[in-house]
């Protein structure tokens, strides 16, 4: 007979009352932002812009709403202090340290607290106005309107770019990709919900 620890509503609901202690505010920060990294390390560079495709927005959108909009925040800046001390947490294709913090993609990077905020904060502001999975997939698109505004920005101005080289490089290759990454997050995050209020 499965226990209740061990069943997937047991490991939600003791996930929530872990997650209101600092002990496991911590712990839960520091696995997020391994959870990033290890997205990051799932890279591939495309030959015609200096942005790879990763799985990091995926896992920084996921992260602002499992967390919430402060949780999330702090978890992603203390994800760019471990990337400006050289921890390998950055994607490989990037110098790494501090000069991917003032490179190409420095933008999209500086980018992660907003979004992780805005996510948390729109998955729980929407309340029982719609379907946990639909407030998920609002706040992944809200997420995702700060990680392209300031990757984009960010890029044009180093590069000097005009609006159409910006949107070529650094937003319309990445939009299919981008729904993709929101859905999975949404149906994560709407899945854990239901099991943790099960």
């Amino acid at each position: 007979m499965q226990s209740a620890i061990s069943s997937p509503s047991g490991l939600a609901h003791s996930s929530a009352s872990f997650q209101k202690t600092l002990t496991g505010r911590i712990i839960l920060a520091v696995a997020a932002t391994g959870l990033v990294a290890v997205c990051a390390h799932i890279s591939l560079p495309l030959p015609f812009t200096p942005v790879p495709l990763t799985l990091q927005t995926f896992a920084v959108i996921l992260v602002g709403m499992a967390l919430g909009p402060v949780a999330g925040f702090s978890a992603m800046v203390l994800y760019l202090a471990q990337g400006a001390m050289g921890l390998p947490v950055f994607t490989p294709h990037g110098p790494g340290g501090i000069a991917q913090l003032m490179g190409p993609t420095a933008g999209f990077l500086f980018s992660y607290p907003l979004a992780a905020a805005s996510a948390g904060w729109v998955v729980r502001a929407l309340g029982n106005r719609a379907s946990r999975f639909t407030r998920a997939v609002v706040a992944g698109c809200v997420a995702s309107l700060f990680i392209f505004a300031l990757g984009a920005g960010w890029l044009a101005s180093l590069l000097h770019l005009n609006a159409s080289a910006t949107w070529h490089l650094a937003i319309a290759p990445f939009l299919p990709g981008e729904a993709i990454k929101i859905t999975a997050a949404a149906g994560i995050y709407s899945t854990f919900e239901r099991w943790r209020r099960s």
